[in-house]
């Protein structure tokens, strides 16, 4: 499918970096916002699946760039962004969404355990922000989504850390917002619930380690099933599009309710 006949074309002539954007939640908004119309920057620490979501993106017509990065690293996101600045000339979407989870006792959590997942989670959707911006300023605008959580505001047992570094990922989508509002910047959280992808089902068998059931039966009456990674991208993608236009510093939940209820 060529960039012409993307479905609905929602991000037609966008540049568009997708972090963590090889698997999951990640790979489908890569694959979305590649067919509605975006040249897309998969960064990814995973080479072998970042090069193949964007071979996949490549078959169907459209266009789209491997840049291999560990998000924890200042140095290497830099890098990366100065890269696809160069490759496309301008940056028009960020969609933050690189992450991981730590899953056990808080008491048998660790200094490092609480570092590592700052870097990755927090300190990767800073530094990826602040590449990228004056590169959206100097193109008179842009749009950031960044990837919190449910659990930045229900608490989730045994996943203090987790939840601690979800509640920034929020607050600074929010902070974002209001300080860049008035030169053209729109910047969202979208907030899923538990998902059906890799990472999802690492931190259900976590969980269940520890005799905390959240399979897909058990939590059938806070959310009724689990999300598919694609219903998170049509949320990014809608935040990342201009069909959200009027929406700045919010938070979307994907959840069928678990935050509602």
């Amino acid at each position: 499918m060529g960039k012409s006949e993307s479905v609905g074309g929602k991000l037609a002539g966008k540049i568009a970096i997708v972090s963590g954007g090889a698997t999951g939640c990640g790979g489908a908004a890569s694959l979305l916002f590649a067919k509605e119309g975006a040249q897309v920057a998969v960064v990814d620490i995973n080479a072998d699946a970042g090069t193949q979501v964007v071979a996949q993106i490549r078959e169907n017509g459209a266009v789209a760039e491997f840049f291999k990065t560990d998000v924890a690293k200042t140095d290497q996101v830099n890098a990366a962004v100065a890269r696809i600045a160069e490759r496309f000339g301008t940056i028009d979407v960020l969609f933050n969404h690189a992450g991981s989870i730590v899953v056990k006792p808080f008491l048998h959590t660790t200094d490092d355990d609480y570092q590592w997942l700052m870097d990755v989670n927090v300190k990767s959707m800073f530094t990826m922000t602040r590449a990228v911006l004056p590169h959206m300023l100097a193109g008179g605008g842009g749009s950031i989504v960044c990837t919190a959580s449910i659990s930045s505001t229900a608490a989730t047992p045994l996943e203090v850390l987790y939840c601690t570094t979800k509640g920034a990922c929020a607050m600074f989508a929010r902070a974002i917002a209001v300080e860049y509002r008035e030169r053209g910047i729109r910047c969202n959280a979208v907030c899923p619930g538990f998902i059906d992808t890799p990472h999802g089902q690492r931190e259900i068998a976590a969980l269940a380690q520890y005799g905390f059931d959240a399979s897909e039966a058990a939590l059938s009456l806070q959310q009724g099933r689990l999300c598919a990674p694609e219903e998170v991208a049509k949320a990014a993608l809608f935040l990342a599009s201009d069909d959200a236009s009027f929406i700045n510093g919010a938070h979307l939940y994907v959840d069928n309710c678990f935050t509602a209820a």
